[in-house]
């Protein structure tokens, strides 16, 4: 295990005013210009996926990390103002930087094309991630993919990790990363560098190096449980989240709506109608998590049990997609079964009987049907 012993110093400018806060506070000057810190740290060769340093401000942690980590911490990027998000990542194919954002929870395709000054703190944040794992790799290896050894991988260090979010964003930003590095689709090693404690039961992290006593604890906490509850409800709930949703914000007036709630705050909002022609047969038509609650598996826990409720009456019940997160997670579970995929979506002529009825022409999706019991997992 590698050990750190470092010891930095900064200039004492003498003044009057300096000489004055020394007299009046005793504070030996020689003695403060220098800090010195002894730590040890988990090495390149071991296994773990998730590491924190954490500990108060002042405590020596970006020191600590920058000495450690050098150029793969990364301590912030420059945003145009002119240019929409998803064009800042230079050669970097369009279809990798969206798997990037959602991996890091930020799956608004709204806000993708965006400039970054204009969005909000924790959408900021998050593209912040998405750019840190992006610049980790070199030209020859790709920062989403199929998940590698772990003395391979390679590592990325974020300082001030969740400084500028709340505390909601922080819980669901370190979950969001944890379960993209464990599950393989970011094939990085992660260290949150960061003040505040509460994220690492989020996080889960491997270890702990705790600067305010400078302990190197291995350990992985238990995540706590999330647990939503889900009322039928109207359509006005539907105004929160419309300007979330990728496509149009209007949402049909004999729509059967749900709102998903977490400890009292409106998060998951998913509403259904009938599938034309098909008789018992239900299709979803919106499915909108809020920003802030983003890259936590929420979403699709809610659907899993909206479609349960469906099955339960007797109903079928599909979901149609071009979102790469819902795509990949339906393909993965066992309670869905792929029914169609299009790569240039459905016939663009309508319905006679259905005029404003919005196809998917012009877009690749994938349909699943729920194939789960009522008693499904979610």
């Amino acid at each position: 295990m590698p050990s750190l012993d470092v010891v930095v110093s900064c200039p004492v400018y003498d003044s009057f005013r300096v000489q004055q806060v020394a007299g009046m506070f005793d504070v030996s000057l020689s003695d403060k210009a220098t800090e010195r810190f002894a730590v040890e740290l988990p090495g390149d060769d071991e296994a773990w996926d998730v590491g924190l340093i954490v500990g108060p401000s002042g405590s020596g942690k970006s020191t600590v990390a920058s000495q450690f980590y050098g150029d793969q911490l990364y301590r912030g990027a420059e945003w145009p103002d002119d240019r929409a998000v998803i064009d800042c990542f230079g050669d970097v194919p369009v279809r990798q930087v969206v798997e990037l954002f959602t991996a890091v929870g930020f799956s608004s395709p709204p806000s993708w094309v965006k400039p970054y000054r204009v969005l909000s703190c924790g959408e900021r944040f998050r593209c912040d991630l998405a750019w840190a794992l992006s610049v980790a790799s070199d030209v020859s290896r790709d920062p989403v993919g199929e998940r590698s050894a772990g003395a391979s991988r390679l590592i990325v260090a974020f300082d001030e990790f969740t400084s500028v979010v709340d505390r909601n964003v922080a819980r669901a930003c370190s979950l969001a990363i944890a379960k993209g590095i464990r599950r393989g689709s970011i094939a990085r090693r992660f260290v949150a560098v960061t003040c505040h404690y509460d994220v690492a039961e989020w996080l889960e992290a491997d270890w702990v190096l705790d600067m305010a006593t400078g302990e190197l604890q291995r350990r992985r906490l238990r995540r706590p449980a999330i647990e939503l509850e889900i009322y039928r409800c109207g359509v006005a709930p539907w105004r929160m989240f419309a300007r979330h949703h990728y496509l149009s914000g209007a949402l049909a007036p004999g729509a059967r709506c749900y709102l998903a709630t977490w400890e009292g705050e409106p998060v998951t909002f998913c509403a259904t109608l009938p599938v034309i022609t098909k008789r018992n047969h239900r299709r979803f038509t919106r499915i909108v998590t809020l920003p802030d609650y983003q890259g936590m598996g929420i979403g699709m826990r809610v659907v899993a049990a909206v479609a349960s409720l469906h099955r339960a009456e007797g109903f079928r019940i599909n979901v149609t997609s071009s979102h790469p997160a819902l795509i990949r997670h339906c393909a993965r579970s066992s309670d869905w079964r792929t029914v169609n995929v299009k790569k240039t979506g459905s016939s663009a002529s309508g319905s006679k009987r259905f005029p404003s009825y919005r196809s998917s022409a012009g877009r690749s999706v994938v349909s699943f049907e729920f194939v789960g019991g009522e008693g499904s997992e979610i």
